[in-house]
């Protein structure tokens, strides 16, 4: 094989692989609708996992005034979604539950 010939086969090889990763399926994102049970993370990745405890996710709030469900961040249950979720990470929270980023809930008016 010419190196003209091997070059044309690697780059040819290369621009199949980039076109077919391509072409896949886009990775289904972490979903809150028909999610029943909010201490449930079964359908979270390592990845994000380790971004609720860097953050200091805890299930139940240490701090009485703190709770996730008065925080600016968090995202309220809907008719559609059964557990809150929060704007730093994917997955139920808890309206209990806590994180060392917690910031006031500003009253809109």
């Amino acid at each position: 094989m010419t190196r003209r010939n091997l070059l044309k086969y690697l780059l040819g090889s290369t621009g199949l692989v980039y076109f077919l990763s391509r072409c896949a399926p886009p990775k289904k994102e972490y979903e809150l609708e028909g999610v029943t049970d909010c201490a449930d993370l079964t359908g979270l990745s390592e990845e994000e996992l380790e971004k609720r405890k860097k953050l200091g996710y805890e299930a139940s709030t240490p701090v009485s005034d703190n709770r996730c469900d008065n925080c600016q961040l968090y995202l309220p249950p809907t008719a559609e979604r059964k557990c809150g979720g929060c704007q730093l990470f994917k997955g139920p929270v808890e309206a209990a539950a806590y994180c060392t980023y917690w910031a006031p809930r500003v009253a809109n008016g």
